[in-house]
């Protein structure tokens, strides 16, 4: 994605949708950020300090995709909130008409995001609760509906792969019609890099661009895929656990849903997530995030049984 500075024209949409007598008194890109730009901007108005969040929607590819990109966050924000749910309020979006590039302007959520827990079942309990939370919202008429994001069809056994004969097993399983589910929100991007913690709680969750209606299995998978390449594939059996017991009847686990998000993040090669290192995590490279893909696709083989 090609980096770009925060223009003139951008700040000053940004000061008239805020307060066009307040005082920008500084901007700071925010780290951990792959597909789009994120700038904290402060403002002073007399004694009051401000403090809101742009993004900039710069990755030409995903928005030929999806060009309504700054509609759906606003939309899913706007949605978020009124549910009650740990998300930022949205304050304004622009579709790229002003300033050549769609924005969205949020509120700022307190706290920091923590990837390297001194408590990991607790942290994993909060995140598993977190999670529930977001799903026990019920959805009927948000515009935007899961998808998957590639063509099963088109889907290649990994060359890195040691078991290539359990990959072949997991696209021809992924192929099958999906398991009935019941829809709910979902934020679609639901992982550790866009929690934030504070006083050691869950004060918020950010990155709702992608949020829809869909089935939950397919947030709880990708947050397992994320727990599983830090931390290995008994982290994201815990998380499981623990998020089975928050949602309790609401949830009925099926296998399907965690291949898919495994397929929805294959490359060939794997690529480390940048977010991980730019909040603390660092020594995971490419070759290992190979090893762990194969280690956690027999993982979830195991629970074969219910597909």
């Amino acid at each position: 994605m090609k980096k770009m500075k925060i223009t003139e024209q951008v700040l000053a949409w940004v000061n008239q949708q805020v307060n066009k007598n307040a005082a920008i008194e500084s901007v700071e890109e925010l780290k951990g950020s792959t597909s789009s730009i994120l700038h904290l901007i402060k403002f002073r108005l007399d004694c009051d300090i401000k403090e809101v969040v742009l993004r900039q929607f710069t990755n030409q590819v995903w928005l030929l995709d999806e060009p309504d990109l700054a509609v759906h966050e606003a939309s899913s924000l706007g949605l978020a909130v009124g549910r009650g749910l740990a998300a930022p309020e949205i304050i304004a979006y622009d579709t790229g008409d002003t300033c050549g590039v769609p924005l969205v302007l949020m509120s700022k959520i307190e706290g920091e995001v923590d990837i390297k827990p001194m408590h990991m079942q607790k942290w994993i309990n909060g995140l598993a609760k977190e999670l529930a939370r977001i799903h026990s919202v019920e959805v009927d008429r948000f515009h935007w509906k899961y998808f998957r994001y590639h063509n099963i069809d088109t889907v290649a056994i990994p060359a890195w792969s040691t078991v290539p004969n359990i990959w072949r097993t997991a696209i021809e399983l992924v192929k099958k019609p999906h398991p009935p589910f019941k829809e709910c929100f979902i934020h679609r991007d639901f992982h550790p890099a866009n929690v934030l913690w504070k006083n050691g709680s869950i004060n918020g969750v950010v990155d709702w661009v992608n949020s829809c209606r869909g089935p939950a299995g397919i947030d709880i998978g990708h947050c397992r895929w994320n727990l599983a390449m830090l931390f290995g594939v008994d982290a994201a059996d815990a998380f499981l656990a623990s998020y089975q017991k928050y949602a309790a009847e609401a949830f009925t686990y099926n296998v399907y849903w965690d291949l898919c998000s495994l397929i929805d993040v294959l490359s060939d090669p794997m690529e480390v997530y940048p977010g991980w290192e730019a909040f603390g995590v660092t020594g995971i490279t490419n070759k290992r995030m190979e090893e762990q893909m194969d280690v956690y696709l027999l993982r979830i083989l195991e629970k074969i049984s219910n597909i």
